[in-house]
């Protein structure tokens, strides 16, 4: 019997199918001399239906009437090998995941007519309308059949060797097709239901037990099969899953994603200990899952089974939120450096950035809003444990990491002063004063001020994590506005709009305060919906906290948030790319300028621009002026597109990356050009962001340009006009030698060369010639070296006066280049190293007359600079060209003929 199964036959043709059926339903064991024989049936009966449902449906009407099903459930029960299993999963797989023909549907309406006499005879008498509606009716897939019998049931809970991972595969991969196929009408097929009600459901049963496993494959299956589940809209299904034990799956999922969450933290805690070469990478990979759960959670949510999203929000927050996250957020002595403590709090800012961000649930984000205005004491009553993570649950630390909180206190008796501007009718400025965190212990304190804590004294990661937070509120559209108000954070373009509406509809509080100073919410609409989430809250999660019976103006909070932002322009120790995220969301808060900035902050921005542009001043006799202006309008040009855009500019995991940070002259290693470079352009950053401000706060209209002079008419006298080198000197270029001076040097051991050297400079740009004199044109030569004139650093040999020592730094700044540099400051190429030249020349006096003329040529380059950047420099002169459209003249040049004009 065997041997006639290799006999010639046409692959594709209904014998062959009938032929393999028919040896297929004689197999009685499977063993190891035929499971081959039944592996390739098995393939065949594959690829045959698989072309039968695109060329021939009588193919699908053989394999139904045949039952040929019943026979693969048949040859797994004999099967004693693994191959079979293998097979089979496989075969089947292939066939519910191809077959979608609607040829099946009709031949499936023939085969039911055949079922009796009586049915033949009434659907002989309908003409072809009415037949066609009732094959409509009956409308079903061959995957219907496939699903519509105990067989698939029967495979979906088989006792299959999981130990065996191909097997798994394959089982998993089986569980997929299946679940790609449900809809209303399949599900119905693989449930079973009692009195309307469904009591089994092996197919999303069986997956789940695989929803944490540790292959991502698998449990990337394991969630596409319960998502089809979810967004089938079967009512019956819904009660289903959403009833115990099932309800167990849902807080399982925020378990697992809990660990993760530990784990991360765990990770970031290590690589701020010891960084290594893998440690962005290993951190990425950790964010990118961690993204990939929450948007699963996003996923579940949005097919809209009301109960679902109910135990995930209670999951989260009972499990995460509430225990972990919001815990965690502490208050840290200045002094303090435990890595452990600093790396929860950035963690935990992350992970709520992600959670109002992702999921979006508007009762999970209004309950995270309102537990902002909790102390950490009342969290850590209701879970257990003590603050500063001496349990591990409550928050990311472990027992042992706690900080005392008697240091604390003396560390934090300052206090956050929140400075309320008194009404513009009033005469003279009189701020009150209301002070927050004043009694030092974070326990004490509402986590909302923390937040504001951690902007004005925090470190740069948790500046920007809490920057990050206050974003992801902002734009999280599921919050009630009042919420944001209460926080301080609603805009005032919502704040004015809903102000007009409730004018517009005749209540009386709504015009009162349109056309009043006071342009806010009413306290009793903020405190109307806090007071209903605190009910929740204090109901649902047993967290209990009665907040003051006199709550401040709704302006408070809003002045809080100006003065934490206002003071975080004023830190010399914050990155660049932070305070372009704190200016992105002054922007957004305020956007109508000047209007709610007092005098106070108005003189605290001033003094803190005033001090950016004399750090800015000195980089023009540093190391790299002749890029300063060009470095300046590039950042001027991101700068405003960032303030301006609808988005903060980083993402909330960048706080997970330590950021570049500024270095100051000490730290710049000796000829490390590439550090002072860094250094150059994190002040440029942050003196754009500074000067946008104040034009901001001012009222002035943003230019597309920064307000600079238009560069000069080249000296007529100028050694580069003489030597005719008026561009960029490449090699091999002539040029006139009349000014150059001779010397040697040797770029090889033991090579010394013969060359003349040429310092000059043309408006910002200047270098460093080494030319061959040509031998039959006298006083000329070709440009065979030319290096940048900035940062040369020129020095007479204090034993040797006639040797000139020269550092020959790159010519443009590599972490500049997108292609070259990484957005966390890592180099993708080997960094640039400067060089160094050596110069022998002939006497002393030659000696001397190279250096006094690099020095010359370096002062010309360096006035050239702060010239065309001095309107830049002074605020007054800032506003004055703001606010007039004609040019405006330099008042002095020690050149002729100048431009004179922007």
């Amino acid at each position: 019997m065997w041997f006639s199964f290799w006999r010639s036959k046409d692959r594709f043709s209904l014998d062959q199918l009938r032929y393999l059926a028919d040896q297929l339903s004689k197999v009685q064991i499977v063993n190891e001399v035929n499971k081959d024989f039944v592996i390739e049936a098995l393939r065949s009966i594959a690829e045959l239906i698989t072309y039968g449902d695109q060329h021939d449906p009588s193919f699908f009407e053989f394999f139904m009437e045949n039952q040929v099903v019943g026979d693969f459930v048949r040859v797994l029960k004999l099967s004693r090998t693994i191959s079979i299993p293998l097979q089979l999963l496989q075969t089947v797989s292939i066939m519910i995941q191809n077959l979608q023909s609607e040829h099946a549907i009709c031949k499936l309406f023939v085969k039911w007519s055949s079922i009796s006499a009586v049915a033949f005879a009434l659907f002989s008498t309908l003409d072809l309308t009415m037949l066609m509606g009732l094959a409509f009716f009956f409308i079903v897939t061959f995957a219907d059949y496939m699903l519509s019998n105990e067989h698939m049931n029967f495979l979906i809970t088989y006792s299959f060797d999981f130990r065996n991972e191909e097997l798994l595969s394959y089982y998993i991969s089986f569980l997929r097709a299946i679940g790609g196929k449900l809809n209303k009408n399949t599900i119905s097929l693989l449930v079973k239901t009692r009195n309307d009600e469904v009591v089994s459901f092996p197919l999303y049963v069986e997956a789940i037990r695989f929803a944490f496993h540790e292959e991502n494959m698998i449990r990337a299956a394991v969630r596409a099969v319960t998502l089809n589940v979810y967004h089938v809209g079967d009512h019956s299904v819904n009660r289903y899953i959403t009833s115990a034990p099932h309800t167990d799956y849902f807080s399982n999922l925020v378990s697992f994603f809990k660990k993760q969450c530990m784990d991360l933290n765990k990770l970031i805690s290590d690589t701020q200990k010891n960084p290594g070469p893998d440690s962005k990478a290993t951190i990425t990979a950790a964010v990118d899952e961690i993204e990939d759960n929450l948007y699963y959670f996003s996923d579940v949510i949005s097919a809209g089974i009301p109960d679902v999203e109910r135990l995930i929000t209670d999951s989260i927050l009972t499990l995460l939120i509430f225990p972990v996250l919001l815990p965690s957020l502490r208050i840290v002595a200045a002094n303090h450096v435990d890595q452990d403590i600093q790396s929860d709090v950035v963690t935990s800012l992350y992970l709520l950035c992600c959670i109002l961000r992702i999921v979006k649930i508007k009762d999970l984000a209004n309950t995270i809003v309102a537990a902002l205005y909790y102390p950490i004491e009342s969290l850590t009553k209701c879970f257990g444990g003590q603050v500063n993570g001496m349990i591990p649950d409550n928050g990311f630390t472990s027992e042992g990491d706690g900080i005392d909180n008697d240091n604390l206190a003396k560390n934090n008796n300052k206090g956050l002063v929140v400075n309320i501007p008194c009404s513009p009718n009033s005469s003279g400025f009189h701020p009150q004063s209301i002070t927050m965190l004043n009694n030092g212990s974070s326990s004490n304190v509402a986590l909302r001020e923390v937040l504001l804590e951690y902007v004005t004294d925090g470190a740069d990661l948790q500046v920007l994590g809490s920057l990050s937070v206050l974003a992801t509120l902002l734009q999280t559209k599921e919050l009630d506005e009042s919420m944001l108000d209460g926080l301080g954070i609603l805009p005032q373009r919502k704040q004015q709009k809903k102000l007009l509406l409730q004018a517009l509809v005749g209540e009386a509080s709504g015009e009162e305060q349109l056309f009043s100073s006071e342009t806010s919410l009413t306290r009793d609409g903020i405190a109307c919906e806090l007071d209903v989430y605190l009910e929740k809250i204090k109901e649902l999660y047993g967290v209990s906290f009665q907040l003051p019976n006199v709550m401040p103006s709704p302006r408070v909070p809003r002045f809080q948030v100006l003065d934490a932002l206002v003071s975080l322009f004023c830190r010399s120790n914050i990155s660049a790319e932070t305070l372009w995220d704190g200016g992105w969301l002054l922007r957004q808060l305020f956007p109508y300028s000047e209007s709610k900035f007092n005098n106070h902050h108005l003189k605290l921005l001033k003094i803190s621009y005033e001090n950016s542009a004399c750090a800015l001043e000195k980089e023009v006799k540093g190391f790299w002026p002749d890029l300063l202006i060009t470095v300046l309008c590039d950042e001027w040009r991101k700068c405003k597109r960032a303030m301006e855009s609808s988005y903060p500019p980083k993402e909330p995991k960048c706080v997970l990356f330590p950021p570049r940070m500024l270095f100051s002259e000490e730290e710049i290693p000796e000829g490390s050009s590439f550090t002072a470079g860094e250094r150059m352009h994190e002040l440029v950053k942050v003196f754009v962001l500074l000067h946008q401000l104040q034009m901001f706060t001012h009222g002035r209209t943003l230019p597309e340009q920064p307000l600079i002079y238009r560069p000069y008419d080249h000296r007529m006298d100028s050694r580069a006009q003489t030597s005719g080198l008026m561009s960029v000197p490449k090699p091999g270029t002539e040029m006139n030698l009349v000014n150059a001076v001779p010397c040697r040097i040797a770029f090889e051991r033991g090579k010394e060369r013969h060359f003349c050297f040429l310092a000059i400079s043309v408006g910002t740009s200047g270098w460093l010639v080494l030319a061959e004199e040509l031998p039959l044109k006298k006083s000329y030569g070709i440009v065979r070296v030319a290096a940048p004139l900035s940062g040369c650093n020129p020095r007479i040999d204090d034993k040797h006066p006639k040797w000139l020592h020269l550092r020959i730094r790159p010519s443009a700044l590599p972490f500049l280049d997108p292609v070259k540099y990484s957005p966390h400051g890592k180099l993708k190429t080997k960094a640039f190293v400067d060089g160094r030249w050596i110069l022998a020349f002939r006497d002393e006096e030659s000696c001397k007359a190279a250096f006094l003329m690099i020095l010359e040529e370096i002062n010309y380059l360096c006035d050239e600079v702060h010239r065309r950047i001095k309107p830049l420099l002074k605020l007054e002169t800032v506003l004055d060209i703001s606010s007039s459209s004609a040019p405006v003249s330099e008042d002095s040049s020690s050149h002729t003929s100048p431009p004179n004009s922007l």
